[in-house]
């Protein structure tokens, strides 16, 4: 009678492991990166660059076969996910999070890294069409459905030319960002819109709101990569990512209020892509100033980091997890 009690108790977690979990990775592989691109200023970083890069590779692995087994357990769910309308925009985050593996990887195993590149490119591409015609589809979305969650996606394409273009994948990865960039434009528009004339994001969501962060800040480096010169343009970008951090940073008050929840996520990655620009730009125009500002960044990256590690191994201690919604 117990062993069936907990094959039951433990089948429903596997029914509700979420595809946002996915997220975790993002952010674990953008500290990765924040530190190899502080460690060229600081190399004492590059030791922990190392380490936090397999154990993502490895946790990534781990949540892999959670989902994949979730998906042939248990198809329905996943498929209640891709037609959920905020969940529908995390699926990219697992081609986001092998193209940010692939881009770490670039300096230990290239070959690798070049496999990983592809494979997640090609998923990217896939799922990005994919997201933007359910978007497009014949069911209707309310515009409270819509919150910066909606980035994911777009986010995915200007992450992929940042490997992309030290690979040789030149003009594949140039579709990437421009993909990337003319939908961020879009989504951009709308998302302001809902902020502004609409109903608040929900609680559990608003943490998606530093998600805004992410775009330009990404672009900055896919952009940079691709050009391999700091023009005004790629100053936009950069300082567009500041921008948005400034107004981020006036919701802090109403941040930490907030109950912790799986989408607290979206705080690390966005944080993680603003030092890695930051730490670029001083290396690119020898600014003191933005070197400054990318250790400052990432301190602050590394204080989020472990308190969502924290939060996070605490929610599923307590049970508050891969549960019904």
């Amino acid at each position: 009678m117990t062993e069936t009690i907990e094959t039951d108790s433990a089948e429903p977690k596997l029914k509700h492991f979420p595809v946002p979990f996915f997220a975790v990775v993002m952010g674990i592989m953008g500290l990765t990166l924040a530190l190899h691109a502080g460690a060229e200023a600081y190399p004492v970083l590059a030791g922990a660059s190392q380490v936090i890069m397999w154990a993502g590779i490895a946790i990534f692995t781990v949540i892999a076969v959670f989902y994949f087994a979730k998906y042939f357990k248990y198809p329905a769910a996943v498929q209640a996910e891709w037609n959920h309308p905020v969940r529908l925009a995390f699926f990219p985050a697992i081609s986001i999070s092998m193209l940010l593996m692939a881009t770490a990887l670039l300096a230990h195993a290239p070959e690798a890294a070049r496999g990983l590149w592809v494979i997640g490119a090609a998923l990217q591409g896939v799922l990005t069409v994919a997201v933007i015609s359910g978007w497009i589809s014949h069911r209707s979305f309310e515009v409270g459905q819509l919150t910066p969650a909606w980035f994911i996606p777009a986010v995915g394409n200007v992450v992929a030319p940042i490997a992309g273009a030290r690979l040789g994948y030149i003009e594949i990865s140039w579709l990437f960002f421009s993909t990337g960039v003319i939908f961020w434009v879009i989504l951009l528009t709308l998302v302001f819109n809902r902020l502004i004339f609409h109903n608040p994001i929900p609680g559990k969501l608003y943490p998606t709101l530093v998600i805004l962060i992410a775009p330009p800040a990404v672009a900055f480096s896919a952009y940079v990569n691709l050009t391999g010169q700091v023009d005004p343009f790629a100053r936009i970008l950069l300082n567009a990512g500041y921008l948005f951090a400034i107004l981020i940073l006036v919701q802090v008050p109403k941040l930490a209020k907030l109950p912790f929840a799986l989408p607290w996520w979206a705080l690390s990655f966005p944080v993680a892509a603003l030092s890695i620009a930051s730490f670029s730009f001083a290396r690119m125009t020898g600014s003191a100033a933005h070197e400054m500002i990318g250790l400052v960044i990432l301190v602050v990256l590394i204080a989020i980091m472990a308190g969502l590690v924290y939060r996070t191994c605490l929610a599923i201690l307590r049970n508050e997890i891969c549960v019904p919604e």
